[in-house]
């Protein structure tokens, strides 16, 4: 089994079925793994007094988050690709922001919504992630590329609510305190809008944890003609649900439009789009399109971007206006897969 799989509370529980130990030596575990990157995880004190058991757990157990075979950097930004068991590859961005880094995470290779901006969506879906998949880009980016993470973000290859179990597991590994210990509030699962996934997580009142929707029009047909999604889940369901999810007083949801020349760019997109999000508690990341191999539209410049913000922000909404990183080794949003 893969170690990367448990929680703390999991690989206690498992050290005590099949060895008869338990917290003492999950924790001495956790700390080599998550803390110093350690993969001799059984030549430390805790397991000198007992090889025995430090052998027979060394054959029931294994540390494997994926190889990283390849990585392109732009300025300090770094994307990062994944050789799995099977041979299939994913990719993963290290963002850097002021004063933090971010990673963008996948949990699927390949991806089922086929959203016409996005080059993910093109290869379809070969599988979902393992828990263990999903920690080995978090593994690999703190003591393989060397990298500080404080924010984990699901915006990487595939829908993170089509693997929603195994998401919410490596969450719940990632915001261990005596392993990752990332913090829920700095941990965001972006959807494409899957109803049934939103409804399941406002179910688990995980308070604190990021809610991020991709919406990209303030229009059923142009968004149904970008994100084939909104066919089954249209913007009126969406806002039904999002209204029905629990959020704190102060916590809101992200919302993520990809600005489109000539498309989804008007003064009355801006305007109905702020319509849409008045009765909801919103940040809206305003993001250029990046280049998509057949999708023949153009990117804004900065004075569009701008514009469309500025209208945006005349209505009460606020607006972060996310320029473009990582168009240049294809690390940008809506690029991955180009490399795999």
């Amino acid at each position: 089994m893969n170690i990367l799989e448990f929680t703390l509370n999991e690989l206690a529980g498992f050290l005590k079925k099949e060895f008869g130990k338990g917290l003492f030596h999950a924790s001495a575990l956790y700390r080599e793994i998550y803390k110093t990157g350690n993969r001799d995880i059984v030549n430390t004190s805790e397991f000198a007094a007992s090889q025995a058991f430090a052998k027979a757990l060394e054959k029931r157990l294994i540390l494997a988050p994926g190889q990283v075979i390849e990585s392109f950097k732009e300025n300090n930004l770094i994307k990062f690709i994944t050789a799995l068991s099977d041979g299939l590859k994913i990719e993963s961005v290290l963002i850097p922001m002021t004063g933090r880094n971010t990673l963008c995470v996948s949990s699927q290779a390949g991806c089922r919504m086929g959203c016409r901006f996005c080059e993910t969506g093109k290869e379809g879906l070969k599988r979902n992630l393992a828990v263990s998949e999903i920690i080995g880009q978090v593994f690999n980016a703190r003591f393989v590329l060397k990298e500080k993470i404080k924010n984990i973000v699901f915006m990487g290859m595939g829908e993170p609510f089509d693997n929603f179990d195994n998401v919410i597991a490596s969450i719940k590994i990632m915001n261990e305190q005596k392993g990752f210990d990332i913090a829920l509030r700095h941990i965001t699962v972006s959807t494409a809008g899957v109803i049934s996934g939103i409804e399941k997580l406002g179910r688990l009142n995980m308070k604190g944890l990021r809610l991020a929707v991709s919406v990209n029009a303030s229009d059923d047909n142009i968004r149904s003609f970008l994100m084939p999604v909104n066919h089954a889940c249209s913007l009126q369901t969406l806002k039904t649900a999002l209204k029905a999810f629990p959020l704190t007083r102060r916590e809101c949801f992200l919302f993520e439009y990809i600005l489109i020349k000539g498309l989804n760019d008007s003064k009355s997109d801006a305007i109905k789009l702020a319509e849409y999000i008045h009765s909801l508690p919103v940040r809206l990341n305003l993001i250029p399109l990046n280049p998509v191999i057949g999708f023949n539209y153009e990117s804004p410049c900065d004075d569009d971007m701008q514009r469309f913000s500025e209208i945006l922000s005349s209505q009460g909404i606020f607006v972060i206006k996310r320029w473009s990183k990582g168009r240049s080794v294809a690390a940008g949003c809506g690029q991955l897969g180009l490399r795999c």
